[in-house]
């Protein structure tokens, strides 16, 4: 069984995947969102394929702490996603993860096109990441 992570946007949803040791992350795909019933849909796919028994997901809080809109539309996503199979949700603070992820693709001289088609992606590896080293 693995760990999925979710950087929830409301475009596009970066996701990463545990090896199956629960050591490492590694970014699976950059989902792009349309309906709430196709996004839920592809996404318990990408699960059901990849064996995944836990969900990190990185809740947007405002720089100083509090939960916020966005926070409340990333809890309501997944709120609806889990309604129907219910699955353990770990919430983890992505304060400053794309800020990360940016400068990490920078740092490799990647293009701004190819940026704006990894950031989310590269940001859930970082969540994923961060979950997996405090285990």
């Amino acid at each position: 069984m693995r760990i999925m992570a979710l950087d929830v946007g409301s475009k596009r949803i970066g996701v990463a995947l545990s090896d199956p040791l629960k050591i490492t992350a590694q970014g699976l795909q950059t989902f792009q969102r349309t309906t709430l019933e196709e996004d839920i849909r592809g996404l318990w796919k990408l699960m059901d394929e990849h064996e995944v028994s836990q969900l990190v997901v990185g809740l947007p809080k405002n720089m100083d702490g509090s939960v916020g809109f966005k926070a409340e539309e990333v809890q309501q996503f997944i709120t609806d996603l889990t309604a129907e199979r219910p699955m353990e949700v770990i919430w983890v603070d992505e304060r400053l993860t794309t800020v990360s992820a940016e400068r990490t693709l920078l740092e490799a001289d990647v293009s701004r096109a190819k940026r704006k088609k990894v950031i989310d992606k590269m940001a859930a590896v970082i969540i994923l990441q961060s979950y997996l080293d405090r285990l």
